[in-house]
């Protein structure tokens, strides 16, 4: 079988989260803070980082590709941020691509004074929008769609900047979590389903908001609350919080992925240890595919917590009979295929001894392109195991996601293209099986789908999209074989 694929990446073919943000107002040492909350969020993105800071007078903003820590680790780049609010961001690229252009806090000199904006998720009409705006004058400096938002901002007939905000956002579909700095202050909002995360916390005085709770603890700010769907919320300079919701009450759908996947299993997300998501969604994956096993061996490192949670349903021994080496550099800049398709043994190795001749259960999050399961399941043969049974935490995966993940189009995604017997033939395991999507729900914490309001996004397993696909539905001419948004926000 030729295993050539072109879009490995240190990932493997795993889905990417795409974005981190972090805002802190009111501390003395604001680009620091921010700094080190990036470095909790990288995980969120690892293309690139910037940080836009405001001392009172100006702003600065530094930015640059690579991780945070290549970009800010010393004391004279955190001396070029200075003042008592700071906002940043880490990404991978979604629209727009790569390129420093593209590098977040995006910032522009708006009539009523600088604006900087890092954005988390994916608006979904910004090629419609970006025609319309183009046709009125408007002149973009980079490719990312965030920039959609500030040339909306810059042309709205509103006053404050809060009214300015909302008109646009009111134009926007899709996902975005947002920090926003002016001179008067930050802002943070969610869109009014609540697709990406974002939540606020207390550093003594100084506000925080982060992408995830992790980014919280790791500067020592106590966790306040998530930002609630379709909620702005206003930090005066002088540290006034004020709350408002000018889309009224809809019905939340936050991205069930961040249970499976893309958060750091140490963090909260929608008032729910992801750790404890993540074993239970391995609980309820023994009792849907049982199978008769030596060992339940974890698919290093993001199928751990769901190996426990199936080892202790089943009475399987839980062992760690992969090792993953977390030296081993991005794999779309190996210089020939064969030292990149070679990258997935580097990366992960058979513990030899341990799996030799045993009856094994390979337990991951997902399966996306299926490129990688079927490296592990034959590093496993090689290995000497028995048999090889793999275990999905998830769902298959079998659509693209438009909300700021890196989902490739469905005719790569293996459940895409094929039902469950043509995948673990693919992969070449000895059996296959993925958690339900109502087991999913109960692992965090629901009896089960409610088919008719899901309580998440979760399009990606089952196609039910929440929103118009504007654009997608443009570049197929064709609206009625795409899903529309059940409650459209006014």
């Amino acid at each position: 079988m030729n295993l050539t694929h072109p879009y490995l990446d240190e990932h493997g073919d795993k889905l990417r989260e795409e974005c981190g943000i972090f805002g802190v107002i009111g501390a003395t040492d604001a680009a620091a803070v921010c700094a080190l909350g990036l470095h909790a969020l990288q995980h969120r993105g690892q293309e690139a980082v910037g940080i836009t800071s405001f001392d009172g007078a100006e702003f600065f903003t530094r930015r640059g590709l690579g991780h945070v820590a290549d970009n800010f680790s010393s004391g004279e780049s955190i001396a070029e941020l200075p003042g008592m609010m700071a906002g940043g961001h880490v990404r991978y690229s979604t629209t727009g691509g790569a390129g420093l252009r593209n590098v977040q806090p995006l910032y522009a000199d708006l009539a009523s004074g600088g604006f900087a904006v890092a954005h988390n998720g994916n608006i979904s009409n910004a090629g419609h929008l970006k025609r319309d705006l183009v046709q009125r004058g408007a002149i973009f400096q980079s490719t990312s769609d965030t920039e959609v938002i500030i040339h909306l901002v810059a042309t709205s007939r509103f006053k404050s900047m809060l009214d300015k905000l909302v008109d646009a956002l009111r134009l926007v579909e899709g996902a975005y979590s947002l920090i926003v700095m002016t001179p008067r202050g930050m802002a943070a909002c969610r869109d009014p389903l609540g697709i990406r995360p974002l939540v606020m916390g207390k550093l003594g005085d100084a506000v925080v908001f982060a992408s995830e709770t992790v980014a919280l603890d790791v500067v020592g700010a106590e966790f306040v609350r998530q930002v609630e769907p379709g909620e702005f919320i206003e930090v005066d300079l002088d540290g006034t919080v004020h709350s408002h919701k000018p889309f009224g009450d809809v019905q939340a759908r936050p991205c069930i992925f961040e249970h499976v996947y893309f958060s750091r299993p140490d963090s909260v997300f929608n008032d729910r240890s992801v750790y404890e998501s993540r074993k239970q969604i391995g609980v309820e994956l023994a009792k849907e595919a049982p199978v008769e096993a030596d060992l339940v061996v974890p698919v290093p490192d993001s199928g751990v917590p769901a190996a426990i949670g199936y080892s202790q349903q089943s009475g399987i021994p839980f062992e760690l009979g992969i090792i993953r080496s977390h030296y081993v550099g991005r794999t779309f800049i190996q210089p020939s295929d064969g030292a990149r398709h070679a990258s997935v043994k580097r990366k992960h190795n058979a513990n030899r001894k341990l799996v030799e001749g045993k009856r094994i259960v390979l337990i991951d999050d997902s399966i996306v392109r299926g490129t990688t399961s079927l490296k592990i399941v034959q590093i496993m043969r090689d290995a000497g195991a028995k048999e090889v049974h793999f275990r999905v935490a998830s769902p298959p995966t079998g659509h693209g996601c438009y909300y700021g993940v890196d989902t490739p189009e469905r005719s790569k995604l293996l459940a895409g293209r094929m039902d469950v017997a043509a995948m673990r033939d693919f992969i070449q395991a000895d059996s296959l099986a993925f958690v339900s999507i109502n087991g999913l729900y109960r692992a965090v914490g629901h009896e089960g789908r409610n088919a008719s309001c899901p309580q998440y996004c979760d399009a990606c397993f089952t196609g039910d999209y929440p929103t118009r696909l504007t654009d997608l539905a443009e570049r197929h001419h064709d609206d009625t074989q795409l899903p529309l948004q059940v409650d459209k926000v006014a």
